[in-house]
């Protein structure tokens, strides 16, 4: 079977209202051509939408998605604005969550017509690249009946711990936002929420589990690798203008 191309780009550090602007840009394009294309005769210019996976590291900011609970955050703006905690209201799925520095954030914008037209499938392949990555590192990762994420140990009580957290938007089958890997995050950020709105639980990073940093580049590698197996996709350097001009 032919892999899907999918264009990768790693953005390095960018605040999170720029990156949700780049993701909202690429996806737009692609609604375009789906729009745009409604006949069988046009079908081939129909599917030349252009997939990417981008990874980014945040400063540090609470989001909250479209269903969350803003009690979930239980600082006040003072206290965010002294800690240096920017606030977002967004349009993906999910509750709130935390974005920063040493936190592999991965946003695939993807044509599931492409990938399978299955939302749910779609979130349990991300959560296998994230299993895939922690395994490498000897580290079982696991998934957590009715909660979306990567979990250690989910079905002991009181050492349940979610290590990566993910949240989506689609439209027109084309995705945006997607997964928050904790690698030498500061958990401290987590004690002014209640982590995705899942109240008793702990939140985990790569390095706390292994007592060690971890080389980000490394786990970067590793997560394009299984990201590549999983979607039956082959990463290339995203160029500067990608989507063809109808």
């Amino acid at each position: 079977m032919q892999k899907q191309p999918v264009y990768f780009k790693d953005l390095g550090v960018m605040g999170y209202t720029e990156a949700w602007e780049y993701q909202e840009t690429l996806l737009k394009q692609n609604v375009e051509i789906k729009t745009r294309y409604h006949s069988a005769q046009q079908k081939q210019r129909k599917n030349s939408t252009t997939n990417y996976l981008l990874f980014v590291e945040h400063p540090p900011v609470y989001t909250l998605g479209k269903t969350g609970h803003e009690e979930n955050i239980l600082l006040d703006e003072t206290e965010l604005q002294d800690r240096g905690i920017l606030f977002v209201r967004t349009n993906r799925g999910g509750d709130i969550t935390f974005h920063g520095p040493e936190q592999i954030v991965g946003y695939p914008i993807l044509d599931l017509e492409k990938f399978g037209t299955d939302i749910g499938k779609y979130l349990r392949n991300l959560e296998e690249i994230v299993i895939r990555t922690l395994a490498d590192y000897g580290i079982q990762g696991d998934r957590s009946s009715g909660e979306t994420g990567v979990w250690l140990q989910p079905g002991i009580v009181g050492r349940e711990r979610k290590i990566a957290a993910f949240g989506v938007r689609c439209s027109r089958w084309i995705t945006m936002h997607g997964f928050a890997f904790n690698v030498n995050t500061d958990l401290e950020y987590f004690e002014g929420i209640v982590p995705c709105g899942i109240k008793n639980k702990q939140v985990t990073s790569l390095a706390r589990e292994l007592g060690r940093q971890i080389n980000l580049g490394e786990v970067k590698e590793k997560l394009k690798i299984h990201f590549e197996d999983v979607f039956e996709a082959e990463l290339s350097p995203m160029i500067e203008n990608p989507i063809p001009t109808i």
